[in-house]
């Protein structure tokens, strides 16, 4: 079994958090969001994983050397693939021709989930897919009366499916996908200027590949700031039962609100932490209340209240520690 992951997006939605860091690297929980999406796959797959081939841009060897450090820590085969220019999700599933043989998952690095990984042998192929509420933003598949997907339809300005792609696929034979992507391009069949990997699925669809839809139990986005933030709420809720604080954190007057995610060499000073917040390694808080938030590596906080907030790494903020004195039924703020 071999496992694909797309990563090269800009992750234009999360600036300025991908200014400096390629989105799927961004952490929840702790954990980069890529790291998380890998180990997830391999704890629910029941087959074991052989290759993760990463589809990146220039991230540089230092990310390279993590991704690969990834897949072997699964007992897996890292490989580095390049999409050196913005050409659609079906470009970017081809850059990593090589793998595109036997049977495949491909899994978008936007995204985590819970879900049944149970692989229908009976299937060609399975999508998993979540019902929502508004399908007009997401690209939705339609099922006929046995329960097979026969339509993809991408971002419908009518109602005619709830059930969206979380961007997840498996396939059973992933040559006729690589076929079928080779089509796409070698015809230059393009939609919004860019190769989409539903029409090389509705090509197989109308060639008999019979694919069926995989049942999600949450979908977690990471597309922007807000649904980053509850993703990480929801990573650490998942978490909560496992070590989610170093053993050499440095606190006093603090009180920490379970569950947190606490990294290595952090001090925390007369502060409140938590619930639902992620502080990396190296951080430095004082005088500070902080709840459902995630703040990265190497920052400085002096009294600060934050709430809902992504707040990067080696960043300084120092608000105004304040010297009162108020009486009853005074509001300030």
């Amino acid at each position: 079994m071999k496992v694909i992951i797309p990563m090269a997006g800009r992750g234009s939605r999360l600036r300025p958090h991908t200014l400096t860091v390629p989105k799927p690297l961004v952490p929840v929980g702790g954990k980069p969001i890529v790291h998380r999406l890998v180990e997830d796959i391999a704890k629910t797959l029941p087959e074991k994983i052989d290759e993760v081939a990463f589809i990146i841009g220039d991230f540089g060897k230092e990310v390279e050397n993590e991704l690969i450090a990834v897949a072997q820590k699964l007992g897996a085969k890292g490989s580095i693939f390049y999409q050196q220019e913005a050409l659609g999700t079906a470009h970017a599933v081809l850059c990593a021709e090589p793998c595109l043989t036997g049977p495949v998952v491909i899994a978008f690095a936007d995204t985590l989930f819970r879900a049944d990984f149970t692989l229908d042998k009976n299937a060609d192929g399975i999508l998993w897919v979540n019902q929502i509420d508004d399908p007009s933003a997401f690209g939705v598949v339609k099922l006929d009366k046995d329960g097979n997907i026969t339509d993809f339809i991408e971002k419908p300005k009518t109602f005619v499916s709830d059930l969206a792609m979380i961007g997840i696929y498996y396939f059973k034979n992933g040559d006729q996908l690589k076929h079928e992507l080779k089509y796409l391009i070698d015809n230059n069949i393009v939609k919004g200027g860019e190769y989409q990997l539903p029409d090389a699925l509705k090509n197989l669809t109308e060639k008999g590949v019979k694919f069926k839809p995989g049942k999600v139990l949450e979908w977690l986005d990471c597309g922007n700031r807000e649904v980053t933030v509850y993703t990480n709420q929801r990573v650490l809720e998942f978490d909560k039962n496992e070590k989610l604080i170093a053993d050499d954190l440095v606190k006093n007057n603090t009180v920490i609100i379970p569950p947190c995610f606490i990294g290595k060499n952090v001090e925390i000073q007369n502060s409140i932490i938590g619930p639902h917040v992620s502080v990396g390694d190296g951080t430095k808080i004082s005088n500070s209340i902080i709840s459902n938030s995630i703040i990265q590596k190497k920052t400085i906080i002096e009294n600060e209240i934050i709430k809902d907030s992504m707040i990067g790494s080696n960043v300084v903020i120092r608000g105004k520690a304040k010297d009162l004195s108020a009486g009853d039924f005074t509001v300030i703020g």
